[in-house]
């Protein structure tokens, strides 16, 4: 199904989905001196040489595994490392489930945007903002626009007010180059 090759103390597993780096190190691959001893039952069984805990895993037939490797001396487990990993790689789907990605979603305007033209983009605000995406409102200018840059700042001033029932100014209007851009988020009940 793969293999895995050994890098200063990193075992990177090369399956055929990909590659996996596995920072723990199991069984032999524990190289130091002393550690600490946490048993199958999570007893502490104190600080003894690799060999002795590797000894003692190895007669309750599971797998010794370094747990913290940057304590001193390192912290090494009793555990079924297959179990072990078939437990991480659950606990992180469900971390990942309970995610929820926010998308921002952008509105471009010109400065001289006529009151249906920012009716409609105020519409298409609402429904980002209730699907609970953020949205970004762009004010572009062009050519001679960027003369009247100052006089024409309120358009999205109108459009944050407008929209202050549903929505909160995350960020205010900042001029970035050609464009003028704030971003608005969801109101919290």
């Amino acid at each position: 199904m793969g293999f895995c090759v050994k890098v200063d103390s990193l075992a990177i597993h090369f399956f055929y989905g990909g590659v996996i780096i596995s920072k723990m190190m199991i069984n032999e691959q524990i190289r130091d001196r002393e550690v600490r001893l946490i048993g199958a039952n999570g007893e502490q069984l104190g600080i003894m040489s690799a060999r002795e805990a590797q000894a003692m895993a190895y007669e309750a037939d599971l797998d010794l595994v370094k747990v913290a490797p940057n304590a001193k001396p390192p912290v090494c487990k009793i555990i079924d490392y297959g179990k072990y990993r078939y437990e991480l790689a659950r606990k992180e789907k469900e971390a990942k489930k309970k995610q929820k990605t926010i998308e921002i979603k952008e509105i471009r305007m010109s400065p001289n945007i006529e009151a249906n033209d920012l009716n409609t983009k105020m519409n298409a605000a609402r429904k980002f903002l209730a699907k609970g995406n953020k949205v970004k409102v762009t004010l572009r200018f062009r050519g001679r626009e960027m003369a009247h840059i100052q006089q024409t700042r309120h358009v999205l001033d109108d459009f944050a007010e407008k929209l202050s029932d549903v929505a909160v100014v995350e960020k205010p209007g900042k001029q970035e180059g050609r464009t003028i851009s704030m971003v608005l988020a969801e109101k919290k009940s």
